[in-house]
């Protein structure tokens, strides 16, 4: 374990995939130093262990925070704890990086974001795409074709053995629609710059292994102010099909830009995570045609030389979260899409329960 006087010190808590990768990123970079690992199970020791050993273990929270004095706490837990730890650690003085979504209401979400304020403290939630050039060069393409746009995204996931457990785990607390749907919410409005009018979704439980008044299968459409639409779906468990399972799509009236992750969306890799991020080409089709209505330009395929893996995201995530840290960045924007995109699944959800439209 790496020492020095100057670092940040951070608290990882939650020491499963996310929290894994967040503790990697700590303990490779110059500018943090764990000073301890939380979880209610093994996953700390077994995390601790994979870093080399010698960092602090603790299987309570609050505990962790009293002795590990903490600069920064690290929140990759399951969503219905995420109000309650980030309001603690800021309220003992820390900056908190927390995974999405915020927490598991909107008015939660709200009362994370106004204790950031009133303690001064920073609060980056983890919005991974935001920080892939190829996402972002999706997002920017996009944006490029015209109005209205049509969205068309999913990750399907078919999900077993330790991740099923995961899976199960998050919906005690949330749908996939709205733990995943925050994402590609997030892109779809980064996309249009237009305000989301109405919601429809519908879902399905199938599967007795979660709880009743859940669903592991849902699709949602987004109807925007500008005449733009768009879908998601998203199913988690054995059950899942594999068949089209990653489709990252939007089209306009100047043509259409894909991305084509023939690798990351093979069969058999829906359940990996570190796929999950990952574009390889971007296919840009161009809609002009000329008087024989033949296309007039040939499909652009743009394969960007920087494709970070998920454990770069998750550098770069933090790399972030020291910079806002050291340079006191304004981060009230951010946090107000990280409410939004919330705020939007949550209504998608309530429109699966009632079966009725929701108008934003």
């Amino acid at each position: 374990m790496k020492q020095t006087g100057s670092k940040v010190r951070v608290l990882v808590v939650g020491c499963g995939n996310m929290g894994a990768s967040h503790a990697q990123a700590y303990h490779d970079m110059d500018g943090f130093e764990i000073c301890g690992l939380v979880a209610r199970g093994v996953s700390k020791e077994q995390l601790n262990e994979r870093l080399g050993g010698g960092y602090p273990c603790y299987s309570d929270y609050t505990t962790a925070l009293q002795a590990a004095k903490p600069d920064a706490v690290c929140i990759s837990t399951y969503p219905d704890t995420h109000e309650e730890y980030a309001i603690m650690a800021m309220e003992h003085g820390c900056h908190v990086f927390i995974e999405k979504p915020l927490a598991d209401t909107v008015e939660g979400a709200e009362r994370v974001a106004e204790a950031a304020r009133r303690t001064g403290k920073k609060l980056v939630v983890g919005y991974i795409l935001r920080y892939h050039p190829s996402w972002q060069h999706f997002v920017k393409l996009g944006g490029q074709l015209g109005k209205p746009l049509v969205m068309r995204m999913n990750l399907n996931q078919q999900s077993h053995g330790r991740m099923w457990d995961v899976h199960r785990n998050l919906m005690k607390s949330l749908s996939p629609i709205v733990d995943c749907g925050v994402h590609y919410i997030d892109v779809m409005c980064q996309m249009t710059g237009s305000k989301p009018v109405q919601v429809n979704a519908i879902g399905a439980r199938l599967t007795d292994d979660i709880p009743e008044d859940n669903y592991n299968y849902g699709q949602l459409q987004i109807r925007f102010e500008d005449g733009s639409v768009g879908w998601y779906e998203a199913g988690w468990g054995p059950m899942i099909s594999e068949t089209a399972f990653f489709i990252k799509d939007v089209i306009g009236p100047k043509g259409s830009v894909s991305i084509v992750a023939k690798e990351a969306g093979a069969i058999g890799h829906s359940d990996n995570v570190s796929a999950h991020t990952k574009t390889e080409s971007l296919r840009v089709h161009h809609a002009a045609i000329d008087g024989n209505n033949d296309f007039v330009k040939a499909d652009e395929w743009i394969d960007l030389a920087d494709e970070p893996d998920h454990q770069e995201l998750c550098n770069r995530e933090q790399r972030f979260f020291l910079e806002a840290i050291h340079t006191d960045l304004d981060l009230e924007e951010l946090t107000r899409h990280a409410i939004d995109s919330l705020r939007i699944a949550i209504a998608c959800d309530e429109s699966v329960k009632t079966g009725k439209p929701v108008y934003l």
